[in-house]
């Protein structure tokens, strides 16, 4: 058992906001996302004794975690919708009043996620990679695409997402 399969709850802690970030990214459903929540969670935990240091543990996570979404969301539209289960309101924290502000925020935010779920999966893995903060030849690495082709990706994205935001 390797030093990072002990140190599961570690790892997890360190990267959970960003799990959380990646799931949200393929899933738009609360309840689908927390399932794919879990699965990433435990595909992490068994990968982790397969990590031989050749990358950070964020890109190698990411790497697992961007797996598992792929695989979550070909099993899921094959499969038919619940409707039901589909319209369960999604649990908002806090319920406080929001400032115009903020709401305007949080209405760019899921627009963008919106998006960036429309998108094709390399396209959404590059981009998710991207706002995460790993650098051109992480993500080129972890995608098996160059770095050059990286950009494009990017920048086509950009121009996609900001033409989206702009109507908000």
């Amino acid at each position: 058992m390797s030093h990072l399969s002990k140190d599961y709850s570690q790892v997890l802690k360190e990267h959970a906001a960003l799990l959380g970030r990646v799931a949200a990214t393929y899933e738009a459903n609360f309840h689908l996302r927390q399932e794919l929540l879990q699965e990433i969670s435990l595909a992490v935990w068994q990968a982790l004794e397969k990590f031989k240091g050749d990358s950070s543990v964020k890109t190698y996570v990411l790497r697992v975690a961007h797996n598992k979404a792929i695989t979550h969301v070909a099993y899921h539209t094959k499969q038919p919708r619940n409707e039901a289960y589909c319209e369960v309101a999604t649990p908002q924290p806090g319920q406080q009043a929001s400032s115009d502000v903020q709401i305007a925020q949080q209405q760019q935010i899921q627009t963008m996620l919106k998006e960036i779920r429309k998108m094709p999966i390399q396209t959404r893995q590059v981009v998710t990679m991207s706002m995460e903060g790993l650098s051109y030849s992480e993500i080129a690495d972890t995608c098996g695409i160059s770095g050059s082709n990286v950009g494009v990706i990017l920048n086509r994205a950009r121009k996609v997402l900001m033409e989206s935001i702009q109507y908000v």
